[in-house]
């Protein structure tokens, strides 16, 4: 989906002047769902002025209404009566504003801390600076050192959560192929052994022949022949003692 121009005036404004949820917002200007909260705080975006996406002809008025009445939907930008030719991808360093390069060294630091996975360059690349300088505050060599505390460069506004999340997700796939590499060259496997190897066998045990249970004498089955034979034995015997 197009982004709206300024996503992050927009998303000012759509946080200030509608009830949309912080998913809606995010999904619509570009942005992480933490970006569009930290707005709503007012610790993002902190001296931007909104701009109305209705007035630009980015959004209509019956959108946002219907969105606000299912949380469930999602924005859907108007169609610009203009084409616009593509912009092309920019290549080179960030640009940092003159009023956010003072907070580069704290980006670095809560980078270096919080994220040691990150390369240099990703470093840099994230916060616009040099690696001579995240060099300067990783051996604590900086200028102005003792006054570096580790601040998170999202909220300084140095980048976006979702450039931050990119990067850490590609620095752990590097380290995860380097280690199957390493693993590789070392000969270890990379899995671990079946349960038959690192078991103890088990030893068989002949089982005891089953007992079959014995008859109870006194539960024997009689049937009514032998019962009347023995009564009758009885009588004889009383007839014989008379």
């Amino acid at each position: 989906m197009t982004q709206p121009l300024m996503p992050k005036a927009t998303a000012v404004w759509l946080v200030e002047n509608t009830s949309l949820t912080f998913d809606q917002v995010a999904d619509f200007c570009g942005l992480h769902v933490l970006e569009v909260k930290g707005i709503a705080d007012g610790d993002v975006a902190q001296g931007i002025k909104g701009m109305d996406p209705v007035a630009s002809g980015q959004l209509s008025r019956a959108e946002i209404e219907r969105c606000q009445n299912d949380p469930s939907t999602r924005l859907q930008a108007s169609e610009s009566k203009y084409k616009l030719p593509p912009m092309p991808v920019r290549k080179g360093p960030r640009y940092t504003p003159v009023s956010r390069r003072q907070d580069r060294p704290d980006a670095i630091a809560w980078l270096l801390r919080n994220h040691p996975e990150l390369t240099d360059a990703q470093v840099s690349k994230l916060v616009g600076t040099t690696k001579p300088t995240i060099q300067s505050v990783r051996d604590r060599s900086h200028w102005n050192s003792p006054n570096i505390k580790p601040v998170d460069p999202v909220t300084l506004g140095l980048c976006t959560q979702i450039e931050l999340d990119a990067a850490v997700q590609k620095a752990a796939r590097k380290a995860e192929r380097e280690r199957k590499k390493a693993n590789k060259a070392a000969g270890t496997p990379e899995t671990l052994l079946p349960a038959s190897e690192t078991t103890a066998p088990v030893h068989a045990t002949i089982a005891a022949p089953e007992k079959k249970p014995e008859v109870d004498e006194e539960k024997r089955s009689y049937d009514a022949d032998s019962v009347f034979a023995k009564l009758k034995d009885v009588k004889i015997e009383e007839d014989d003692e008379e």
